[in-house]
């Protein structure tokens, strides 16, 4: 089979659909399978290398998706061999237009005679009586995209189980909307010594808390207060990773000093030395707005490290979270308490061991790379 991955964003652009692409294309190309990906231009003066990988052909197009990317992408890819499957990683802001590309999604549609599969990273813009009316325009014209995109599509794959729903609602589709669990983008790397050598670092002794993220102000308006809570709780230090945290960091101490050794930042890391700096902490906070759900990679993060995460609930959090009992939960608009329980985490050892231990299984058991290949490849895991 030859793939044609498209996507909005491919290393070395950032995100998390740009990390889980990559880990799809990888794993189809070991199967044996001629792999192209086509993405978006790298702007001048991105960081980070572009990706590299045994059977995978990177496409960089001329635009975000625009006319004459559309024009490319169709002559690039009809000059390619087939037989042809398009398997299309969809967020609608992610081809431009601001999330309003409906030309994009008629070209999926003219593309019906192949095979079509989509993954459904996001479905559509939320609608909200109390925001703007372009703000509400926006939201239906990203159910007439959704729509397009899923009529024409002979298979079809979301990474939140509810979503499926969403989908059925939206268009009568062709085959069952099936869940692709999204895994962790960061591999585990197993270097003990430089992890202790962090964990006294920025411990210093003391329990060392985590966050990995990319620092968006809707999980700073939870994390800065929960971090502050929780200093006054513990005697913890707070190591904030990931691009972006350097610049938090400053901020919690700028506005109280008596922080200045106990919260730390590293911003961009390779993803080695992310999950070292993973590794080294006793217990990860990651605070999510609308909640813990399937498709939140940093949450996968943890869990693959075999790190105990206290974590908020939401509109979408699914039920897994609870009866797994693999995590610590607290409610989304409460730091106060969410603060609460990382401090009671950081007081009990025997906990923090049962929760590391369950959420790797738990985290092997549904999250893992190989299930979401094995659904791909239509093989057994």
């Amino acid at each position: 089979m030859n793939w044609h991955v498209i996507t909005g964003e491919y290393p070395p652009q950032h995100g998390g659909v740009s990390d889980y692409t990559r880990q799809i294309a990888r794993g189809l190309a070991d199967f044996g399978d001629a792999v192209h990906v086509w993405a978006p231009p790298v702007e001048s003066g991105g960081n980070g290398s572009a990706a590299s990988d045994r059977g995978v052909t990177v496409h960089r197009l001329p635009n975000r998706f625009g006319f004459n990317g559309l024009r490319y992408l169709t002559r690039e890819i009809d000059r390619l061999p087939g037989p042809k499957r398009l398997l299309v990683q969809y967020v609608p802001h992610a081809f431009g237009w601001k999330a309003a590309n409906l030309p994009f999604c008629f070209w999926i549609r003219s593309r019906r005679h192949e095979s079509i599969w989509v993954m459904f990273h996001e479905v559509a813009y939320p609608f909200d009586r109390d925001e703007t009316l372009s703000r509400n325009a926006l939201a239906v014209l990203n159910r007439v995209m959704a729509t397009t995109i899923a009529a024409s599509a002979e298979r079809l794959f979301v990474s939140i189980p509810e979503w499926r729903t969403h989908i059925q609602e939206l268009v009568a589709p062709r085959a069952p909307v099936e869940w692709l669990p999204v895994p962790s983008g960061i591999q585990v790397v197993d270097d003990p010594v430089e992890s202790m050598r962090l964990r006294a670092q920025y411990g210093g002794g003391a329990p060392l808390v985590g966050h990995f993220g990319t620092y968006g102000d809707s999980i700073r308006g939870i994390l800065e207060p929960a971090a502050a809570a929780l200093l006054d709780a513990s005697d913890c230090r707070v190591l904030l990773v990931g691009r972006g945290s350097h610049r938090v960091a400053r901020e919690l101490v700028e506005q109280r000093r008596s922080l200045r050794d106990r919260v730390h930042g590293t911003d961009t890391l390779a993803d080695d030395d992310v999950s070292r700096h993973v590794s080294a902490c006793d217990v990860m906070l990651q605070p999510y707005p609308d909640g813990i759900s399937t498709r939140r990679t940093s949450a996968m993060v943890a869990l693959a490290h075999a790190r105990p995460l206290v974590t908020t609930t939401g509109w979408l959090t699914e039920s897994l979270w609870e009866d797994s009992g693999a995590v610590v939960l607290a409610p989304y608009d409460d730091p106060v308490a969410l603060a609460a329980a990382t401090a009671a985490l950081i007081g009990d050892a025997d906990r923090r061991a049962r929760l590391a231990a369950d959420g790797a299984a738990l985290y092997d058991r549904r999250f893992h790379l190989r299930h979401s290949l094995a659904a791909l490849q239509g093989v057994a895991v």
